[in-house]
C-alpha cells in the first residue's frame, strides 16, 4: 500500500475526492477533482460535485456534542466512528451516481465534522494553546471505500503555531491569485472568513481571517420562528427593520476587539448568546426584525474585516451558503463590488471541498508553500485501506 502511495505521488494527474461538512451542519459536500501539478503549478478541474443532506436524526446526534463544553464522551466516541462509515457510504453512492469506479480515485481528503474550536483567545487558559477537534474517523472511510484517505488537516497547522483556521488561505492563493488585482475570496458558511490576495501576488502579503458569524444565527432563528431551514434569499430579513440597539450589543462581543487574523466558531456565536442579550435588556422585537438585525450583524463583521485589509479597489468573490442570501449580498455591495465565485470557474458551493482536496494533493506531493504568517507545513494524516 505504501508503494501505491508513492506511485500516486508520481502521477501527472490525480483524481481526489474532497469532503467538507461545515459548522452549518447541513450536510456533506463531495467534490471530485482532477489535479495536475502541485504548489504554484497546481491546476484543478472539478469533475463532479454533490451535497448529501444530513437527516434530522444525524443532525440531532451531532448537535448533542457540537460547540458544547459539557458533553457525553460516549456520544463523541460513537459518532466519530459512525460518521466515518456514513461518509464512506455517501462516497460510494456518489461515485455510482456519477459513473466513476472506486479504482479510478487516487485519494479522499476528509475535513471531518468540527465539534469544538478553541483558540487561545477563546478558552483563555494559560496552560493550553490553540486547539480544535474534528470527528469522522478516516480509517473507517479508507477501509469501507478501499481508497487512501487523508484527514485531520487542522492539527498540523496548530502544531506549528497556527489556530487551525481558516485553512482556505492555501488553496485560495494557489488557485485564485491574479497579478494586478487585489482579490478577496470571501466564504460565508456557518462562520464567515476571507483570504486577501494582493495585486502583487506576494505570498508573504497574503492573509486570511474569520470575521464572525455567517449563516449560523440566521439559520437557527429561521428554523425556530418560521420552520424553514434558512431564510431563502434573505427575504424574511429584508421584510424587517434593523434594531440598532441590538446590533450595537451584538457588536460588543470581545471577538471584535481582537486584531486580525483570528478564528472563531459557534462556541462564541450561538443562539444562547443572542437570547441572553435579548433577555438581559428586555428586548421584544419581531422575528423579522431579529433576522434583519442578524443579517446586518453578519455584514458588519465582514465589512470590518475588509476594512482591516487597508486596500482600495478590492475585487470580492463570494462562496458558501451566504452567497445565495441576496439581502446580505446587497448590504455588502453598498460598500464593495461583490461577485459570485463562479465567475472564476469554480462552483461557489463546491469551493471548500475542492480546497481540502487541494490540501491532500499538497500532502501527497510533499509540497510546502510559505504564505503570510501561516505555518509552512504539509497537513493531514494518512489512513490506508488495509
Amino acid at each position: 500500500m505504501l508503494e501505491k502511495l508513492c506511485k500516486i505521488a508520481e502521477k501527472k494527474e490525480r483524481k481526489i475526492i474532497g469532503l467538507m461538512s461545515g459548522t452549518s451542519l447541513d450536510g456533506l459536500d463531495i467534490a471530485l477533482c482532477k489535479f495536475r501539478g502541485s504548489g504554484l503549478q497546481t491546476q484543478v478541474d472539478l469533475l463532479a460535485f454533490g451535497t448529501i443532506p444530513y437527516s434530522k436524526q444525524i443532525r440531532s446526534e451531532i448537535e448533542k456534542v457540537f460547540a458544547k463544553k459539557n458533553i457525553d464522551l460516549e456520544q463523541v466516541t460513537l459518532l466519530h466512528n459512525y460518521l466515518g462509515r456514513f461518509y464512506a457510504k455517501c462516497i460510494k453512492e456518489f461515485l455510482q451516481k456519477e459513473h466513476y469506479s472506486v479504482a479510478e480515485i487516487d485519494l479522499i481528503a476528509s475535513h471531518g465534522q468540527t465539534i469544538f474550536h478553541a483558540p487561545k483567545h477563546f478558552h483563555k487558559n494559560p496552560m493550553f494553546g490553540n486547539a480544535t477537534l474534528q470527528i469522522a474517523d478516516a480509517d473507517q472511510i479508507a477501509y469501507h471505500t478501499g481508497i487512501i484517505t487523508i484527514s485531520d488537516f487542522r492539527q498540523k497547522h496548530i502544531a506549528a503555531g497556527g489556530e487551525g483556521a481558516p485553512l482556505a488561505i492555501y488553496g485560495d492563493f494557489l488557485l485564485f491569485k491574479k497579478e494586478g488585482e487585489n482579490r478577496i475570496l470571501l466564504n460565508i458558511g456557518g462562520i464567515a472568513n476571507f483570504t486577501f490576495i494582493p495585486a502583487s501576488c506576494n505570498p508573504q502579503a497574503v492573509w486570511a481571517s474569520d470575521t464572525g458569524t455567517g449563516n449560523t444565527l440566521l439559520d437557527f432563528f429561521a428554523q425556530k420562528f418560521f420552520q424553514k431551514p434558512y431564510d431563502e434569499n434573505g427575504e424574511i430579513a429584508q421584510s424587517g427593520t434593523c434594531n440598532d440597539f441590538l446590533l450595537q450589543k451584538l457588536s460588543e462581543n470581545p471577538f471584535f476587539q481582537l486584531s486580525f487574523p483570528k478564528s472563531t466558531g459557534q462556541e462564541t456565536f450561538n443562539f444562547a448568546w443572542v437570547e441572553s442579550i435579548l433577555q438581559d435588556y428586555h428586548l421584544q422585537i419581531s422575528p423579522q426584525d431579529l433576522l434583519c438585525t442578524l443579517t446586518h450583524f453578519t455584514a458588519k463583521g465582514i465589512l470590518k474585516g475588509l476594512q482591516a485589509v487597508g486596500e482600495k479597489n478590492l475585487k470580492i468573490y463570494v462562496s458558501g451558503g451566504g452567497a445565495k442570501n441576496q439581502f446580505l449580498i446587497k448590504l455588502l455591495q453598498e460598500h464593495h463590488q461583490v461577485q459570485n465565485l463562479e465567475v472564476l470557474g469554480i462552483s461557489a458551493d463546491a469551493k471548500e471541498a475542492v480546497l481540502f482536496a487541494l490540501l491532500a494533493n499538497e500532502t501527497i506531493t510533499g509540497s510546502k508553500i510559505a504564505i503570510g504568517s501561516n505555518p509552512c507545513v504539509c497537513m493531514g494524516k494518512i489512513s490506508l485501506p488495509c
